[in-house]
């Protein structure tokens, strides 16, 4: 993480095209063949800090309350993970602003960024999955709401939950949604100006965005 956070200071402050892959490796203290050992291009070298940042918004749908709807839990995790002071630092959210800045205009940079965005998504249908598993075993002890779509949701097989050993096509479908739906919102935001909170802050686009898919089918086909 060291040498990404570097790779994002110098690309911050020169901008991608002045920096060098030996200039993030004199940066983090290492020498040029030890960078190359973890990353094939100074492109590369930030995929750790979006990782990072995918990896805190699947890990709060997991830990979302239980008796949340999965609508709710997909609001409550973008609370924890997009507001300021909360995921992270309004001053980090400025660096999140120049990287998404710069994968927009680097083809080499934005490769990187969609594969992260893309691997988002698998991790997120696995959490569906495992929140799945725990409802349906009953692990959480929690009775769900009436008229609740959640068990439905994540209902895709006649066998239990439990036994599914990957997330179903209508969990990869809300994964991609959610995912998307996150994604356009730090991207829009990362296009302005606005401060990190408030109504044109990621968490309030993402949250809006949400909104707009709440009513959507989340049940699996039967």
């Amino acid at each position: 993480m060291e040498i990404a956070r570097a790779a994002a200071g110098l690309f911050a402050a020169r901008g991608l095209k002045a920096t060098r892959a030996e200039d993030i490796a004199q940066a983090a203290g290492i020498a040029p063949r030890t960078f190359y050992r973890y990353f094939a291009s100074k492109e590369e070298a930030v995929a750790p800090l979006y990782a990072a940042g995918a990896q805190r918004w699947a890990e709060a749908v997991r830990e979302a309350p239980p008796e949340l709807t999965l609508p709710e839990a997909l609001e409550h995790a973008v609370r924890q993970t997009l507001t300021p002071g909360v995921g992270i630092s309004s001053a980090s959210w400025e660096w999140v602003r120049t990287l998404i800045r710069l994968a927009s205009a680097s083809a080499a940079l934005g490769k990187v960024w969609a594969e992260v965005c893309h691997a988002s998504e698998g991790a997120l249908g696995e959490v569906l999955r495992e929140r799945a598993a725990r409802t349906a075993a009953g692990l959480d002890n929690v009775a769900e709401p009436a008229g609740s779509a959640e068990p439905a949701v994540f209902a895709g097989s006649a066998e239990p939950a439990t036994q599914l050993s990957e997330p179903t096509p209508r969990q990869r479908f809300v994964a991609a949604v959610a995912g998307a739906a996150v994604r356009v919102a730090v991207e829009s935001w990362a296009t302005t100006d606005n401060p990190a909170n408030g109504p044109g802050g990621p968490a309030e686009l993402a949250l809006r965005n949400l909104e707009a898919v709440r009513e959507m089918e989340w049940r699996e086909p039967e």
